[in-house]
């Protein structure tokens, strides 16, 4: 998931701060979707150099123009908060592009001191990609996935380099946000997995240690969380507008359940909670709500589509 509003940051630290790692200079990320290039960026601009790998040249393409785009942006924020001036700004997106490096083929990852995988939450996708990433990588290479729900010990099977396997789950948008779960399975080597914490370190982020199981830490409280607020909507304790302002006024949370659902996408709750039933059957906290289910097959999932339990106006709910 980890896709929330980041309600503040400092862009100066965003475009100023370089901070590289004793042992780590070179990072793969494999996928530069939503996740994929908010990592490769913020690898970038802390002054690692970046391997880039996607499957085709048309998402390589637009992986690159985001990553691109979201540095001009963060660097135009600086310059307008008087941080740094306009010159400084446009030398350090040059110097942190210049250290990307867009590829077709996965074995590029094969100099990597890291390999993050962000591609979809597919296991299916991730077998061969795995396996392909297990050839590749040398035996000191942190392996990592940016799941936020699927097994690592699975993963770590498919590359066959369990000893070297961890989840990074960045939150949305990389570049904002400061939490990084760092996911360690039964067998991940304990030095590889106190590199993994340096380097989310060294990203300027806050890494938590946990162990890996259903959704880790976030997730795994978030997602109950928010079905059990739609749960409270299909049994009619109260509207959904109704259940979200108990939580803003009553808990202090600047959005409410509801609302939060909409937003991340009511397809990636149900995907999430569709995989953990199967797993876990006999667990209630997994069970898919009956409107979570039905919104998502006639095609509402909220902010992404206009209309979910909401309806919505771009990033904003509709007046």
């Amino acid at each position: 998931l980890g896709r929330v509003i980041a309600m503040s940051t400092s862009c100066a630290r965003a475009v100023r701060t370089f901070s590289q790692m004793a042992g780590i200079k070179t990072v793969g990320v494999v996928g530069l979707g939503l996740m994929g290039h908010g990592i490769a960026q913020t690898a970038a601009e802390k002054g690692f150099e970046v391997v880039a790998v996607e499957s085709e040249q048309r998402f390589l393409d637009a992986g690159m123009h985001r990553i691109q785009q979201s540095m001009q942006k963060l660097s135009a924020k600086a310059v307008s908060k008087g941080k740094i001036t306009e010159a400084e700004g446009e030398a350090h997106v040059e110097a942190a592009l210049s250290r990307v490096r867009p590829m077709l083929d996965r074995e590029a990852l094969g100099g990597c001191d890291v390999v993050i995988e962000a591609v979809i939450e597919d296991l299916a996708l991730k077998k061969p990609l795995y396996e392909d990433i297990g050839r590749a990588v040398s035996d000191t290479c942190i392996i990592a996935s940016n799941t936020s729900s699927l097994s690592i010990a699975k993963m770590a099977t498919f590359c066959g380099r369990p000893k070297q396997m961890v989840g990074l789950h960045f939150f949305n948008p990389v570049q904002l946000m400061q939490l990084v779960e760092v996911v360690r399975t039964e067998e991940t080597d304990p030095a590889l997995f106190s590199s993994a914490i340096s380097f989310a370190r060294a990203l300027g982020k806050t890494p938590i240690d946990c162990i890996d199981t259903e959704g880790f830490v976030v997730n795994r409280l978030l997602v109950p969380y928010l079905t059990e607020a739609i749960g409270l909507v299909d049994r009619g304790v109260a509207s959904a507008a109704d259940v979200d302002t108990a939580m803003r006024l009553g808990a202090g949370h600047p959005m409410g359940p509801v609302q939060l659902a909409d937003y991340i996408g009511l397809d990636t709750i149900h995907n999430i909670l569709s995989g953990w039933s199967i797993e876990f059957p006999d667990n209630p906290a997994f069970r898919v709500p009956a409107s979570l289910k039905a919104k998502v097959e006639v095609g509402q999932l909220g902010r992404k589509t206009g209309e979910g339990y909401y309806k919505w106006d771009g990033d904003k709910l509709a007046a």
